[in-house]
């Protein structure tokens, strides 16, 4: 349901993509995705209402936190991931994606 609300606001925005993973078909483990975040300074998570933002730059906090934000139940990356730039969003919050494109 999220990728399809992500899609929806991308779409509203006219905001091209440039590639797009199904996530039922590429499982993201926990090392794959902490490699996403190579390049990437700031890690905007979110689930539901709360937003947490991370500075991987000057605060980076420990591997298992980080996968606690960048991995689901099933051990998996969750969906929907977006990567704007040095920005990885997880998860789908209207704020999360005004943050990331803003």
């Amino acid at each position: 349901m999220t990728c399809q609300k992500a899609q929806g606001f991308l779409g509203q925005g006219a905001v091209a993509v440039a590639e797009t993973v199904d996530a039922t078909k590429v499982r993201y483990a926990a090392a794959d995705a902490l490699k996403l975040l190579d390049g990437v300074a700031t890690l905007v998570a979110a689930k539901g209402k709360r937003l947490e933002v991370f500075d991987l730059k000057t605060a980076k906090p420990d591997d298992a936190v980080l996968l606690a934000h960048l991995l689901g139940p099933t051990g998996n990356l969750r969906a929907p991931t977006a990567r704007v730039g040095a920005v990885l969003v997880v998860g789908f919050g209207e704020e999360a994606y005004r943050r990331a494109l803003g």
